[in-house]
């Protein structure tokens, strides 16, 4: 991997965000947004590869290096996607484009659908449009969320004896990954503590939401998206038992061999999705 990466702080007035900013100063500016409970390291992979791109990767608001939000604040998308467009303007970009994996392919999907004037192209990881469900659940998943958020008061964040067992739990999570991209993840992502090691992401991260889209206005955001988008497909990944989604969205799409965290897995994955990204970011 090159090592021509700057570290950064962005002080956005609500919040400060940390990031890592990779590529020419001229360069085509992107934006790139990581996976839930990951952060900038995401990226440390791919976006070397991906030459001429002038790319900054956030952690988002409450993980790896970032502040959390104040007390009695939520993690809602439109919040991530109002802080891209403060760190936009930060860095004076009137357009952008925004490469996401994930829960940050989901923000980059909802902010090019609600101005599209913003941004010049989309290049997706095995994420599309928000979860979705029928207005029928409405007030029982709001019911959930509300007791959920009085229970995390009582709840403490796992510590781990060595740094090593935090990895190995990492790579065991909700979504596997290999031992290599969990170290990646692991680099930013824990913090020492009395007894070992902990996460640095804010426990709020794990509530579930209050509330959902119906699919009629998830899919808006995605007809309303007006510059060119790239979605890659993890053979092993997320979205490939959404075959009646995918079918239809009108995004060019490749599939690639290899687990949602293809991109960060190993080199061959990184490569994969480079290779993929170069010939999407080169055409005119």
């Amino acid at each position: 991997m090159r090592t021509d990466m700057q570290e950064i702080r962005l002080n956005l007035g609500h919040i400060e965000l940390a990031a890592h900013l990779f590529g020419p100063a001229d360069g085509m500016p992107v934006i790139a947004l990581h996976g839930w409970l990951d952060n900038a390291n995401s990226f440390a992979r791919l976006a070397p590869k991906l030459p001429g791109l002038r790319i900054l990767a956030l952690d988002l608001a409450g993980h790896g290096h970032s502040e959390h939000r104040p007390a009695g604040a939520s993690y809602a998308l439109w919040d991530y996607a109002h802080d891209v467009l403060r760190v936009a303007e930060q860095m004076g970009w009137q357009r952008f484009a925004l490469l996401g994996h994930s829960l940050g392919a989901i923000i980059s999907i909802v902010l090019a659908g609600a101005l599209p004037e913003r941004i010049t192209r989309l290049a997706l990881i095995d994420g599309v449009i928000p979860p979705t469900s029928g207005p029928q659940d409405a007030a029982e998943r709001m019911g959930m969320a509300l007791q959920a958020q009085l229970r995390l008061d009582n709840k403490r964040k796992a510590v781990h004896p060595t740094f090593e067992q935090a990895v190995e739990a990492r790579m065991k999570g909700l979504v596997a990954v290999s031992r290599e991209a969990a170290e990646l993840l692991a680099q930013r992502g824990l913090m020492p503590v009395p007894g070992g090691y902990t996460w640095r992401s804010d426990s709020r991260l794990t509530l579930p939401s209050p509330t959902r889209l119906s699919e009629a206005q998830a899919l808006s955001f995605v007809q309303r998206i007006d510059c060119p988008a790239h979605l890659v497909i993890a053979a092993d990944g997320m979205l490939v038992r959404h075959s009646k989604l995918l079918e239809r969205l009108p995004f060019a799409q490749t599939r690639l061999s290899g687990g949602h965290h293809l991109h960060v897995n190993d080199e061959i994955g990184a490569t994969l999705v480079a290779d993929c990204f170069n010939r999407f970011f080169s055409i005119s």
